[in-house]
């Protein structure tokens, strides 16, 4: 079974998950947002060092603890490095008391049926006990939804679940991330097909099994609702998939027992230029109102 005091925090306590788990794909992109444009490094090891950089800045500052952050979500980079003289898992458990998450897919595959599947993940059965020992609760896995294709959406929900199988074999908690794009013309149903066959996957989990579910937030108002009273669903939480701050944090609050998972809307705004002082004053502000959004203040 997945770490009990870990699991116990996570399910019942109270604030939101920040995503910090830029891999290859995604970090030219968060550096820019933060103010480091790619002239400013020439190889991968310099960008994650980079990147690793300001993960370290915001998960040690002051604004970032455990009264509003309820979990963080690593790249597998940050799992193998330090903070403040730490592992990064063990700094943020022991350190923060914010429950640590890993980041395992590899990414997606070309779309077909109007879904990105996930492309394989080599060396899983080695990384997911590497990742238990370092004090990771669990695991999130991302594919994309672009269209309501039932074949595609059945794929989507099948493979999700083949691989959380693999990794609740291990002990550990899996957050599956079937992503709806926002800009899909039908997303609303798209939605629908995807919770019907979420639903029915999860009468397939063995007993005492529980995952976690990361979704798009949705078109209809606590459509999410089944899902988060579920007794297999460990939590139900939303990425900001595109929409600004403002927007995502007004959208949650009208999904009531949904919480955040933000990237983007949690970072937006925080710069490699900024002072101490106004680097934690801009952090805190986000926090603070995406902590409200989750809580439904």
């Amino acid at each position: 079974m997945p770490d009990a005091q870990k699991l116990s925090r996570f399910e019942t306590g109270r604030g939101f998950i920040a995503a910090l788990d830029q891999s290859g794909g995604s970090t030219p992109r968060a550096l820019e947002q933060y103010g480091i444009d790619s002239s400013q490094y020439s190889t991968d090891a310099e960008m994650f060092d980079l990147i690793h950089a300001e993960r370290v800045r915001i998960v040690t500052d002051p604004a970032f603890t455990s009264e509003r952050i309820l979990a963080a979500i690593l790249f597998e980079n940050t799992l193998d490095r330090e903070i403040a003289g730490r592992p990064a898992a063990e700094y943020l458990w022991a350190g923060k008391g914010i429950v640590p998450f890993l980041k395992i897919d590899k990414g997606l595959l070309d779309e077909s049926d109007g879904v990105q599947l996930m492309r394989d993940i080599p060396g899983l059965d080695e990384l997911l006990p590497r990742a238990r020992s370092a004090g990771v609760l669990g695991t999130k896995e991302r594919s994309v939804i672009h269209a309501a294709n039932p074949e595609g959406v059945r794929a989507v929900v099948a493979q999700q679940f083949e691989v959380a199988r693999v990794v609740l074999g291990h002990d550990l908690l899996p957050i599956l991330e079937p992503e709806v794009d926002i800009h899909a013309p039908d997303k609303g149903d798209a939605e629908v097909l995807l919770k019907d066959a979420l639903l029915e996957h999860l009468e397939s989990l063995d007993a005492g099994q529980k995952v976690a579910v990361k979704i798009t937030l949705p078109s209809v108002d606590d459509f999410y609702r089944d899902l988060i009273e579920h007794p297999r669903v460990a939590r139900v939480v939303a990425l900001s998939g595109g929409y600004s701050r403002d927007e995502a944090d007004a959208l949650l609050r009208r999904n009531h027992g949904l919480i955040a998972s933000f990237s983007r809307a949690l970072l937006a705004g925080l710069s490699a230029e900024q002072s101490d002082e106004e680097f934690s004053r801009t952090l805190d502000a986000s926090i603070e109102e995406i902590y409200r959004a989750s809580v439904g203040e």
